[in-house]
C-alpha cells in the first residue's frame, strides 16, 4: 500500500474557469443545433469555437494542465504496448469465437437437461 496522501488543493478560481469551460462546452454544442438552418460549416464553425475556447479556459486552471499531462502519458504508454500481427489477432478472435459457441452449446445442454429435471421429472408436467 501507498502512504502517500492524496490532496486536492484547488482555489475558488480553478473552479470558476472550469466551470466557465463547461458553459463555453456547452455553448458550443448548444450553437451547433440553433443553427440548424444555416450551412454545415457555420455549424461546425460554431461547435469546433465552443470547444476550442472550453480546451484553453480549461488549460489555464490547474486541473486542466493536470488532465493535458495525463493524456500526454496516456499517448506515451500507448506508444509502449506491443500490437499483435493481423496472423495474432486473427488467430486469438477465432479462438474467443470457437469458446463462445462451445460456451453456448454447453448452456443450451444444461438448460435443456435442468428444464427435463424439473417439468417432467419433478412436476410431472408434460408439453
Amino acid at each position: 500500500m501507498s502512504n502517500q496522501s492524496v490532496q486536492t488543493v484547488s482555489t475558488t478560481n480553478d473552479k470558476f474557469k472550469v466551470v466557465l469551460a463547461v458553459v463555453a462546452l456547452i455553448a458550443g454544442v448548444v450553437g451547433f443545433f440553433v443553427l440548424t438552418g444555416k450551412p454545415t460549416l457555420v455549424r461546425a464553425a460554431a461547435l469546433v469555437v465552443g470547444l476550442l475556447i472550453s480546451a484553453g479556459i480549461a488549460y489555464t486552471s490547474a486541473a486542466g494542465r493536470d488532465f493535458l499531462n495525463f493524456a500526454k502519458e496516456a499517448v506515451r504508454e500507448t506508444k509502449k504496448v506491443v500490437w499483435p500481427t493481423r496472423k495474432e489477432a486473427t488467430q486469438i478472435t477465432l479462438i474467443v469465437f470457437a469458446f463462445v459457441v462451445v460456451m453456448a452449446i454447453f448452456l443450451w445442454g444444461t438448460d435443456k437437461i435442468l428444464e427435463f429435471v424439473l417439468y417432467d421429472l419433478i412436476l410431472g408436467w408434460k408439453k
